[in-house]
């Protein structure tokens, strides 16, 4: 699925993405935040996150905001940054 997001600093993508109901968070891939300059933030707390074979994946820290839009509904949402490999976002149900 295909979804199209607008970043704190205005910027749109079109992303691809993966609805995963086992996610406590809305994830987003740390290479395209670095390839795309998204802006972030230090999260107050950070903590340890796991994939879904329960191999450690990296310890999270920081966060971006998110505009989603799917259709015609929108959305913002706090994205926390990690490791996701071929998909650009993980959307959790937070």
């Amino acid at each position: 699925m295909h979804i199209n997001i607008k970043t704190k600093n205005k910027k749109e993508l079109w992303l691809q993405i993966l609805v995963n109901s086992e996610c406590m968070h809305t994830e987003i891939d740390k290479k395209l935040v670095r390839e795309e300059r998204i802006k972030t933030k230090l999260m107050d707390i950070s903590f340890k996150a796991f994939n879904a074979n329960r191999t450690k994946n990296r310890k999270v820290t920081r966060y971006t905001p998110l505009e989603v839009k799917i259709n015609r509904h929108t959305e913002r949402i706090n994205a926390v940054v990690t490791d996701l490999n071929e998909t650009d976002i993980f959307l959790g149900y937070n």
